[in-house]
């Protein structure tokens, strides 16, 4: 199945690459200077850096990530990033989160 690339905050775009209900896979796509939002979600969310640098706030705590990098966000745990050079991120997220259907 084929998902479509969605705008989400500017500068970025997400596309689903795999679901089921238990588990899914999403590509997030960041320009430079692009953020995600600080937010949360009751969701357990695994991040790996594809390509890009970003800087992660998770619970107040700061994590600079380039390509190769990952960390788990706990559910419910305030986080967001900010790209620093332009690049791909790819979540994991477990339930799927049904707001991005």
């Amino acid at each position: 199945m084929s998902y479509p690339v969605v705008p989400t905050d500017p500068g970025v775009t997400r596309q689903i690459l795999a679901e089921n209900p238990q588990l899914m896979v999403v590509a997030f796509r960041f320009d430079a200077g692009a953020e995600g939002k600080l937010h949360a979600h009751p969701h357990v969310q695994a991040t790996y850096v594809e390509s890009g640098h970003f800087t992660f706030t998770v619970d107040g705590e700061v994590h600079e990530l380039g390509p190769g990098d990952s960390l788990v966000i706990p559910s419910n745990t305030r986080h967001g990033c900010i790209c620093a050079k332009a690049g791909k991120l790819i979540d994991t997220f477990t339930p799927r989160r049904d707001d991005f259907l």
